[in-house]
């Protein structure tokens, strides 16, 4: 049994218009030749893999198995294509790096605009996700680059340091809160909360910190970013929580007071990881200097 991309896709497409002339269509081939593949599918996998009606076509139900297959591999070819992509315009290669939320919206933007400012011919494919599992997918070699919470067990591999930042409660300058001088997150909890889209790895942490201590985050409204939840904050829809870059940013132009955390886990002492720079390619050698350098 041997289906080639074409064959596969044009399957998709027949099925999808529930046609086989429209399929051929979509797949820019005669209908003659449309009709044959999928015949010869057939044959070859000894099976009907469509019922054929005067309403047009629907899959069997080994017609439906190979499309569940067919999708799969026609997605898997579009990612290979798009990660390919890079080589084909001539860069020299594409640096896979995985960063928690906090780096990835309070450090990297800058520092990587600069980096592949002065390397054009290299791309960096960014992914935000939780402290540990970034070093879990460094350490089986799915990144090259990983940037997680120094809180967390880095195992066997190579670390740098990387910047320290620490979460801040923000609330609006005149909510019950803003004259407090610290407070603990099971506190806060007792609050509406402005929070991130549950997605991010920051608000899934939140939300695993809150399940410990047995109380579940009242979140009125989730944003993707922590700008947004500040001007929120701002309209007195709840109490949001934000690395204190932001609050401090964004404090002098807000009505917002920041109020520190008493939590071990607020203060972020953010960390370089790598399997080992020795075996990395020269290009993501390049990106862990800058990202070092920058430091």
């Amino acid at each position: 049994m041997r289906f080639d991309l074409t064959d596969l896709g044009l399957f998709r497409h027949v099925v999808e218009a529930g046609s086989i002339t429209r399929g051929a269509e979509r797949s820019h081939l005669a209908l003659a030749a449309a009709s044959t593949r999928i015949r010869n599918m057939e044959l070859a996998l000894g099976a009907d893999l469509l019922v054929r009606g005067r309403q047009g076509v629907t899959p069997t139900q080994a017609g439906r198995t190979l499309l569940a297959h067919a999708r799969t591999i026609l997605a898997q070819t579009e990612r290979l294509r798009e990660d390919l992509g890079p080589y084909a315009r001539g860069l020299a290669g594409q640096v896979r790096v995985l960063s928690n939320t906090n780096a990835l919206t309070e450090f990297l933007p800058e520092t990587l605009s600069t980096f592949l400012a002065e390397n054009p011919d290299i791309s960096v494919d960014l992914e935000e996700r939780l402290s540990d599992e970034i070093v879990g997918l460094i350490a089986e070699g799915d990144a090259d680059i990983g940037i997680v919470a120094g809180t967390v067990d880095h195992g066997g591999l190579h670390t740098f340091p990387f910047r320290s930042d620490r979460f801040v409660l923000v609330v609006a300058r005149h909510h019950p809160l803003a004259s407090r001088s610290r407070i603990g997150f099971a506190e806060v909890l007792d609050y509406d909360m402005v929070g991130l889209d549950r997605a991010s790895a920051l608000q899934r942490f939140l939300a695993d910190k809150a399940s410990r201590i047995g109380k579940p985050l009242r979140l009125r409204v989730q944003l993707r970013s922590f700008d947004a939840i500040c001007r929120l904050v701002e309209c007195n829809v709840g109490v949001g929580i934000v690395p204190e870059t932001t609050a401090r940013r964004t404090s002098k132009a807000s009505a917002i007071t920041p109020v520190p955390l008493t939590d071990a886990w607020a203060l972020r002492e953010l960390t370089i990881c790598v399997r080992d720079t020795k075996t990395m390619p020269p290009y993501a050698r390049q990106l862990v200097d800058h990202l070092r350098a920058s430091a």
